[in-house]
């Protein structure tokens, strides 16, 4: 696989969740949450680890529409291989040098955050390959994720909105740690990025992911939590948070990037229940995943490629995760 690509840029309460399909009567509720479904709409915009798509087969849909407050939806543990920024809009003082967070009004909160996969794992084929035990079952290790079809790899992405999201996050205040920062050969296993947050005792997590589904599938889900109670996994005291924190975080992201909700996962929600990743069955902790596109769409990895659009993907999770934090 190719790995060249663009390069980086620098980065720059609880409501019941709706349970029928994204409509108008639902629009005029929720018109925050859909206002940027709306500006799509009409200019004619895009569409738009563990992630959804045609390699995330066992996805449970969900009927949910984003709640008030701004949101609309773990891509897969295991993907299978394939082949200037505006600035934020956060008030609150800038993090210090040291990436200790700054005073603000998420002083005193964590934050974990999972950047799928890891740009060197194709080099660590039998590593990545071995199984672990997720709960209900045997999983790999991890995967290599995908890749637009220039080769730009999705663990690249991962971690450049990462850093982006950690920023923003640490301006409000929140203590930020990330699974894997480019400093490891290859993982971590989906096992021990579950076990990174749960012992941060986060008060919340979300992994990062973009997915590898065909062509002419576009749009953003984001992946939560179902009810798991099996071997080493529970999940039953997380899912109602986990729902909340992702309908945050997916009308937030409709709402900064414009970008629209998958058109093939959700059934136009942005949302989805899964029960078969392991780093939502082993979180003790708020977790939920997002896929922020479709790298093998050639629209959506224009968005994905570009970084100011990364830019305001990170400031739609970072809006999510505050509101969620804040209650």
């Amino acid at each position: 696989m190719s790995y060249t690509g663009p390069d980086f840029e620098p980065p720059q309460r609880r409501r019941s969740p709706l349970r029928r399909p994204l409509t108008v009567a639902v629009a005029a509720l929720v018109p925050g949450a859909l206002l940027g479904w709306g500006v799509y709409a009409a200019v004619g915009g895009p569409d738009d680890g563990d992630g959804g798509g045609a390699d995330r087969a066992g996805a449970v849909r969900t009927s949910k529409a984003p709640s008030s407050g701004g949101p609309a939806s773990e891509g897969g543990d295991a993907k299978k291989p394939a082949g200037s920024a505006p600035a934020p809009t956060s008030k609150a003082p800038s993090a210090s040098a040291s990436g200790l967070p700054a005073s603000g009004p998420l002083e005193g909160k964590v934050v974990v955050i999972d950047p799928g996969h890891n740009p060197a794992n194709f080099q660590h084929a039998s590593e990545i390959n071995r199984k672990v035990n997720v709960g209900t079952h045997w999983k790999e290790c991890d995967t290599t994720g995908t890749a637009t079809n220039a080769g730009w790899p999705e663990a690249k992405f991962t971690l450049d909105v990462a850093h982006r999201l950690r920023t923003l996050l640490q301006e409000q205040g929140a203590t930020v740690k990330l699974t894997q920062d480019g400093d490891r050969s290859f993982g971590p296993c989906v096992d021990e990025r579950a076990r990174i947050g749960n012992e941060a005792k986060a008060d919340a997590a979300i992994s990062i992911h973009a997915d590898g589904s065909g062509a002419g599938n576009r749009g953003f889900h984001v992946i939560m939590p179902g009810s798991v109670h099996d071997g080493a996994a529970d999940t039953r005291a997380i899912v109602a948070p986990s729902a909340e924190l992702g309908e945050r975080v997916a009308g937030s992201f409709v709402r900064v990037t414009g970008s629209a909700p998958s058109n093939y996962l959700g059934d136009g929600t942005g949302l989805v229940t899964r029960t078969d990743l392991g780093g939502l069955n082993l979180s003790t902790v708020p977790k939920v995943f997002i896929e922020c596109g479709n790298m093998r769409d050639s629209k959506d990895a224009a968005l994905l490629t570009s970084g100011s659009w990364r830019q305001k993907a990170a400031e739609g999770m970072s809006e999510g995760i505050v509101s969620f934090l804040r209650g």
